[in-house]
């Protein structure tokens, strides 16, 4: 099951939501579906002890797991 970050495009409010099949994401506080989908970011982690690129963390931008400035994408601004 996919969880997608959304902002509701009627209030502006910011929120994940668990996406089953073709089921559409409804904002939790208004329950509009008028939503912008937003690049998720996932999590990276590393064996502690380790020292790693990753572990430093994920692109902000893109979720890149090499870091801040690996970002294939360029810049997203």
């Amino acid at each position: 099951m996919p969880i997608f970050e959304y902002i509701c495009n009627e209030c502006a409010h910011r929120f994940e939501a668990l996406v089953y099949g073709k089921d559409k994401a409804e904002c939790p506080k208004c329950h509009s579906k008028n939503l912008e989908p937003q690049l998720s970011v996932f999590a990276v982690s590393a064996k502690s002890g380790t020292t790693t690129a990753t572990s430093s963390g994920a692109c902000g931008s893109c979720g890149d797991p090499r870091g801040p400035g690996a970002c294939p994408l360029g810049d997203l601004d």
